[in-house]
């Protein structure tokens, strides 16, 4: 696949990226342009996650977490070892508890909207990555409109805006129109595009953004610099402080995750929830949640080898969530199949997408059954959950939750 769209000296780059290391740039210098911020939220992070030697603790430690009203990060850390794995169920009643005291009976819902699949990065897991063969779109502001409209005449109110991780074909300006078209038509609009400088998503914020997602991936930096091989998402350090630059820019809220596969999962939950840990001590009004998506299925690629993290697994890392951070929200994405969702969202999950596309310009199509006249740009991922917002909506009523599509008010 490779020869019929790539020109031989671009094959014999995409080459010396995969097999010479020295080839490519340090992923832990910082690229000009790259604001650099002072903070201490890397330094603690890192310290207890390359301390982390799960197989120390025991059923004696878990115990001892399960009993205490306040969970520390050592329990933390115990919660999220193998020794808890026979303790899975008291583990989901405690945090079907802290979930039932701290978010009721509620259950929030958004959809993703991707404007644009154009990437200058090659990571080596995704289907948008620059060397990957796929059909490449950017929606004209008009598309987006159009894509907006379908999608708030579902009932939806929160929207979160996606695109590749490409400045020249989705720059700044370009995705702060999209965010003030959004604020016509949903009452909250969350970001998830490349990391930008505080002053960036101060202007995104005034364009009507409320909050922001950023994937770290992995935490391991070692791995990171295997998976990510060209372009900006390369600099693991910038990545690493985004969240804290959005809040700096006036943000109210931000979304932390690791790609639950790509390393060790227990280390990287173990950090994606420290991230959040100490970011919301030094930032208490802002609101933070946490995802945990797992690899899935890209076009066009062989070479996932996914570390084997199973939904027995999942659930014990997001009921560890809970327990240690029983105020924050907890998404679980449509990477995860009905069954599963219907499951966590009683337990510890209190956000779920629904009606969702990963791919480019087809929500008419996949709304409505009508084909679209225009050209679509390829998904991102498989998903594994293609319910609609109202099949979702009736689900978790069935299930005894109420879903809730919007809960700020604007004055």
């Amino acid at each position: 696949m490779d020869s019929e769209y790539l020109s031989a000296k671009a094959l014999e780059k995409k080459h010396r990226l995969e097999t010479d290391p020295t080839y490519r740039k340090n992923h832990m210098e910082y690229l000009p342009g790259m604001e650099r911020i002072e903070s201490d939220i890397c330094a603690n992070v890192m310290k207890h996650m390359k301390s982390f030697d799960y197989s120390k603790y025991t059923a004696h430690d878990v115990k001892s977490a399960l009993n205490r009203d306040t969970c520390s990060i050592e329990d933390f850390k115990a919660l999220l070892s193998p020794a808890a794995e026979p303790f899975l169920e008291q583990m989901a009643q405690r945090a079907r508890l802290e979930t039932s005291k701290h978010f009721g009976n509620t259950v929030y819902m958004f959809t993703p909207l991707y404007i644009a699949n154009y990437c200058e990065n090659y990571c080596v897991y995704c289907g948008f990555n620059c060397y990957n063969h796929i059909n490449r779109m950017k929606l004209t502001i008009e598309q987006i409109a159009h894509e907006m409209e379908i999608i708030a005449d579902s009932g939806m109110e929160e929207i979160l805006i996606l695109t590749g991780e490409s400045r020249a074909q989705s720059d700044v300006n370009y995705i702060g129109e999209a965010c003030k078209l959004a604020r016509k038509y949903f009452r909250m609009v969350g970001l998830e595009i490349y990391p930008v400088n505080t002053d960036e998503y101060r202007y995104l914020h005034e364009c009507g953004a409320d909050y922001v997602t950023v994937f770290q991936e992995t935490y391991d930096s070692d791995k990171y610099e295997t998976l990510h091989l060209l372009g900006h998402k390369r600099v693991w350090p910038y990545r690493f402080d985004a969240q804290e630059r959005a809040l700096m820019g006036g943000m109210r809220g931000v979304a932390f995750s690791a790609l639950l596969g790509l390393s060790d999962f227990r280390k990287d939950a173990l950090a994606s929830a420290l991230h959040v840990y100490f970011l919301q001590r030094k930032y208490p009004y802002a609101e933070m949640s946490l995802s945990c998506p797992r690899l899935r299925p890209i076009i066009n690629n062989d070479k996932i080898n996914p570390l084997d993290v199973h939904e027995k697994q999942l659930c014990q890392i997001l009921c560890a969530y809970r327990i240690f951070l029983p105020f924050v929200g907890i998404t679980v994405s449509s990477r995860e199949s009905a069954e599963f969702r219907n499951g966590i969202v009683k337990i510890a999950a209190t956000k779920v997408s629904a009606g969702v596309s990963t791919g480019i310009g087809d929500h008419e199509s996949k709304y409505s059954g009508k084909e679209s006249d225009g050209m679509h740009g390829d998904e991102q991922f498989e998903i594994n959950d293609s319910r609609s917002l109202g099949k979702m909506y009736r689900d978790i009523s069935d299930e005894g939750l109420q879903p809730v599509l919007n809960d700020y008010l604007y004055v």
